[in-house]
């Protein structure tokens, strides 16, 4: 098994996260604040959806909606998409091509270890892009 890239290899650890009864004008707050482009939504602790820029952009600014009065729930996307920090970087990379999505939560025992991107990937293992790709050529 050495010499195979795990997701817990490249995942990011310190997870940024928000409750679902967050404003949204507290998650873009803190989205400025640490320079992020998504956050973790959680309920009594658990992740159960992400909010990314374009969620924003779309639910809430083409909407012409108040980000203090619309809740995070309302405009994460759900489910959440998830995968094991032991699974294979490549494993990951299809089930991002495969769901249309750049980010998956790394969770073990229902609880958020990590979050991956489509970024990490390709930094750490460039032999995975042509998979990627495919996510790229769909937006």
């Amino acid at each position: 098994m050495s010499g195979i890239l795990l997701v817990r290899d490249i995942m990011t650890r310190n997870v940024k996260t928000v409750r679902t009864d967050d404003s949204v004008l507290s998650v873009v707050r803190k989205m400025n604040k640490f320079r992020i482009g998504s956050l973790i939504v959680t309920n009594n602790g658990r992740p159960v959806g992400i909010i990314t820029e374009r969620d924003i952009l779309e639910k809430i600014v083409e909407q012409r909606l108040d980000p203090e009065a619309v809740l995070a729930r309302h405009i994460m996307s759900s489910p959440l998409v998830t995968i094991d920090p032991n699974t294979p970087v490549e494993e990951a990379a299809r089930l991002m091509a495969e769901k249309q999505i750049k980010r998956l939560a790394v969770v073990e025992d229902d609880r958020l270890v990590g979050i991956v991107s489509s970024t990490d990937i390709m930094r750490a293992s460039p032999t995975h892009i042509s998979i990627l790709e495919e996510l790229f050529r769909v937006e």
